[in-house]
């Protein structure tokens, strides 16, 4: 039983992280009811890492030591500690100074790791943990005092990627270094958690030994099947059995079989669990007894039941993460790794795949089945399969993470139900797709929501801003699970391509008509043929064909399509084709009809007159349409394109004061008090000193409520001028006489005054004047926070682009000038800012200026529940802002933390 936590405790700094070594530990605030773990923790420590602690023999800890370490107020004294199972295994602390007018509050901090999990990243865990708690009480600066020989713990602050300074005093070694993240930080970060999270699907994909939970001995029951597929498939290591009901010293399937994890002989890497619902809990705890290191729980029965069962998987998983274990699923089909030296079938899936280097990842556990079938019967070897079921842990994410670096894989595909964190998903797939290509199904277009069993926060974000995150991380977005491998025979067994110049050969003018227009249509261009040889043509003629295309400079890709006279395809035909490829070293897709590889169309048969078919043809794939064929080339090379061309730099414009910007926001939600429980909207003169802050400059403008104040404020504003309702419903819409341009004089501002008034009545009691800007295309440029999302920033052209076309694109931050340049030019309305029919080609450089400044406060700022630019006024030497709204609102964690994190 977890007891409850104290009064005031920050339940929010909780958190399970994987460490180096791929093993998991909870990390949380420290509580007075820790006092003898502390105890117990310090008696374990060597008397050398006590002495380093605290700078003095201290073999044990008094009872006023103790209430002083874990008696903290979480605010000026904050303590966390790391568990693994029922023991601290670290703690880190810190104690701020009193603060001094003019200077960035410190603290002085301490560490202290146990001796036995010493090399496994805790002491760069609990510094990332503990910095990011001190920000939060406005901590901003870390100092410590440090024997000279703890290397160790001079190390973890020196390789955290801060800017450390150092200095001795009475033979101590002074370190500071200030803790907003930067960079060099930021980066630090992502490569350990890249390298822990790979590491943990490692001992996933990778075991020693396993042990099925559950096994049964009825033919076709779960827990048969499970057994069945790891003996037959050939695993390499120890393979275990568990059944309740085991006699001693059976056998099931040439396994021994125990009654309990905690009777196997040793310890053992892997679990796959197929047991009730009920039991698979207590089953968790008894693997971590035995020192398991992950599992796959193909049970049913938890979150896709409601929600008792979310609360049953919740704990399953709370259980497993505390003693340094990972879980795939529950409602998992398994995983398989096709690696010779492993050849792991732990899964549903009777057949072991066949060995190649496409990684797979389904979250749906219904369809892994029908996905492993079709990879098999197009001839798709797979290096490594998992199927998330629920997704409870290990996401897609991970699976990214590991594939990252894994030398057996060239190509990823992923099934996904569901997006748990999308700001790391672009992060971490745009980071592969660097490597690799990326496959991507994303069902839910239609709008039914997440499948049971997804625990995902809700977002307001358009389905829109899904495909455009996939977008920007360079995956290539499919329709359905047939495009997905039509994708991936190009992307697997195929070079990149150089370029979109197309060749089209073939011996049918039709099926070369339908290839070419296909190709226009996927933004292609046909730069050869269509060649068309006779129907009657034999190999030779064929082949002849096909190498003029392969040896044409102007091509890059090359289409070959054959219509047999027979209905079968002629092997030696298909096995010209692959090794004419093969000889040309461009991307090749064929259409011989009825095969998806050529290598199919080629095994077991024989040529037409006779002679044996070829061994060891290359593979090139086949598609029974040329509108696939060439739809699957469009797809890579986009993604081709898209990996050649510079991905841009980190946003970091010039004058931008975040550390104002932090300070105002936070003055301005204070102010609020419990006005701000849900948002409080900012005035006119706080959105203008955050604007300035990020380095935005809005034009002025003055809320007035009679003439004489409107013609007061023109003098001050000077002529012309613009008068404007203030209503974001009204103001800006000319269609709805709720603004009026070009006021010159007096009593030309007292006529629009009153004009204003006998349209709008009421809602004209106030209205705002502000200064002329000149012409120019309006914009809109928008950014809101996202409870699943994070940030998202939009942009539109205003007018009927926006009003009725709904001509709105979206981009995730954190952003760069390529993602910035990308967004503008996305909308179908981009060619009104680049001289469309003769008009003057406008200042897009000022524009893409103003994007990226609201982008880098969005990305900075999670209280900004919504930042609003409209009008942008966008001219040929400038972009003007004439109008601006801030919404505050209490921030929300996001979903990608300044801090390693495993999913809630």
């Amino acid at each position: 039983m977890v007891p409850l936590p104290p009064v005031g405790y920050p339940t929010r700094w909780e958190a399970d992280v994987v460490l180096r070594d791929g093993g998991t530990a909870h990390v949380r605030p420290i509580r007075p009811s820790d006092a003898e773990l502390v105890a117990a923790f310090h008696s374990r420590q060597s008397e050398e890492s006590r002495y380093m602690r605290f700078f003095a023999p201290m073999p044990r800890l008094s009872t006023r030591d103790l209430e002083r370490f874990t008696n903290v107020d979480h605010v000026d004294r904050v303590a966390l500690v790391a568990t693994v199972g029922e023991d601290i295994v670290g703690i880190a602390r810190f104690d701020a100074a009193p603060a001094r007018a003019g200077s960035r509050r410190a603290a002085e901090v301490a560490f202290n790791i146990s001796d036995a999990h010493q090399g496994r990243g805790l002491g760069s865990v609990l510094l990332e943990h503990l910095a990011a708690a001190a920000r939060e009480r406005g901590i901003r600066r870390f100092t410590a005092d440090v024997l000279p020989q703890n290397a160790k713990m001079i190390g973890v602050f020196r390789e955290a990627g801060f800017e450390v300074r150092q200095g001795y005093s009475d033979g101590v070694l002074e370190v500071a270094f200030d803790i907003d993240p930067t960079e060099r930080s930021v980066d630090v970060m992502r490569a350990r958690e890249q390298r822990a999270e790979a590491r943990s699907v490692q001992a996933l994909l990778s075991p020693t030994s396993v042990v099925v939970v559950g096994a049964s001995r009825t033919p076709g029951s779960v827990g048969h099947r499970l057994l069945a597929d790891v003996v037959t498939g050939g695993f390499a290591g120890a393979v275990h059995a568990v059944n309740a009901d085991a006699e001693p010293g059976e056998l099931l399937l040439g396994v021994p079989v125990v009654r309990s994890v905690r009777d196997l002989p040793g310890p053992v890497d892997l679990a796959v669990v197929a047991v009730p619902a009920a039991s698979v809990g207590p089953t968790v705890t008894d693997c971590a007894s035995q020192g398991v290191r992950g599992l796959v729980v193909v049970s049913s029965g938890f979150a896709e039941t409601g929600p008792e069962g979310l609360a049953l998987q919740r704990e399953v998983v709370r259980i497993a993460r505390a003693n340094g274990m990972r879980v795939v699923g529950p409602n998992s089909y398994g995983v398989v790794n096709t690696d010779p030296a492993v050849r792991l079938n732990a899964s549903l899936y009777a057949d072991m795949p066949p060995a190649g280097r496409f990684g797979l990842f389904s979250q749906s556990g219904a369809l892994a089945v029908a996905v492993l079938s079709s990879a098999e019967r197009r001839g798709l070897g797979l290096s490594t399969f998992v199927s998330a079921g629920n997704r409870a842990d290990v996401s897609g994410n991970d699976l990214m993470q590991f594939w990252l670096d894994h030398e057996g894989t060239d190509a990823v595909g992923l099934y996904l139900e569901s997006v748990g964190n999308p700001r790391k998903f672009s992060r971490v797939a745009r980071a592969l797709a660097r490597k690799k290509p990326v496959v991507v199904v994303k069902s839910g277009a239609s709008g039914f929501g997440v499948p049971p069993g997804h625990a995902v926060r809700a977002s307001r974000a358009p389905f829109e801003a899904v495909d455009s995150m996939l977008r920007q991380a360079g995956v290539v977005r499919v329709e359905n699970v047939h495009q997905l491998f039509d994708v991936a025979q190009v992307a697997v067994h195929q070079p990149l391509p150089e370029g979109s110049r197309v060749a089209i050969v073939g011996n049918s003018d039709a099926l070369g008509t339908l290839a070419a227009d296909a190709c226009v249509s996927w933004g292609l261009q046909v730069a050869h043929g269509p060649v068309a040889v006779p129907s009657y043509a034999g190999v030779e003629t064929f082949t002849a064909a096909l190498e003029a295309a392969f040896t044409d400079p102007g091509v890059d890709a090359v289409v070959a399509s054959w219509v047999p006279p027979t209905p079968e395809v002629d092997p030696l035909v298909a096995a010209a084709v692959a090794r004419t490829a093969a000889a040309g070293a461009k991307t090749t897709v064929t259409c011989f009809l009825g095969t998806r590889t050529v290598s199919a169309a080629v095994a077991g048969a024989s040529g037409s007159d006779g002679t044996a078919a070829p061994a060891d043809v290359p593979v090139v794939p086949s598609y029974p349409t040329p509108e696939d064929a060439v739809r699957a080339l469009a797809a890579v090379v986009r993604y081709a394109q898209w990996r050649r061309r510079d991905p841009g730099h980190p946003l970091a414009p010039d004058g931008v004061d975040l550390r104002a910007a932090r300070a105002l926001v936070e003055r301005e939600l204070a102010a609020a008090g419990d006005e701000a429980a849900e948002s409080v909207e900012l005035d006119q003169g706080a959105v203008q000193a955050l604007l300035a802050a990020g380095g935005v400059d809005l034009l002025v403008r003055a809320e007035v409520r009679s003439v004489d104040e409107a013609v007061a404020a023109a003098e001050r504003l000077g002529w012309p001028v613009a008068l404007k309702t203030v209503g974001e419903e009204l103001a800006g819409r000319q269609d709805l006489r709720g603004v009026r341009l070009g006021i010159s004089n007096a009593s030309a501002l007292a006529e629009a005054v009153a004009d204003m008034r006998q349209v709008f009545g009421r809602g004209a009691d106030v209205l705002a004047v502000q200064r002329m800007a000149g012409l120019g295309v309006p914009c809109l440029v928008r950014s809101t926070e996202d409870p699943l999302f994070g940030p998202v920033v939009s942009f539109g052209v205003e007018g009927d682009p926006l009003d009725l076309m709904g001509d709105v694109a979206y981009r995730i931050p954190p952003l760069t000038d390529v993602d910035v340049a990308e967004l503008v030019r996305s909308v179908k309305a981009a060619p009104k800012l680049f001289g469309h029919r003769g008009s003057p080609v406008l200042d897009v450089d000022a524009l893409e200026d103003v994007v990226a400044r609201v982008a880098v406060l969005a990305d900075a700022l999670p209280e900004v529940a919504e930042l609003r630019l409209s009008p942008v006024l966008v001219s040929e030497e400038g972009a003007r802002v004439l109008g601006a709204s801030v919404t505050l609102a209490p921030p929300q964690d996001r979903a990608d933390p300044d801090r390693r994190t495993l999913p809630t």
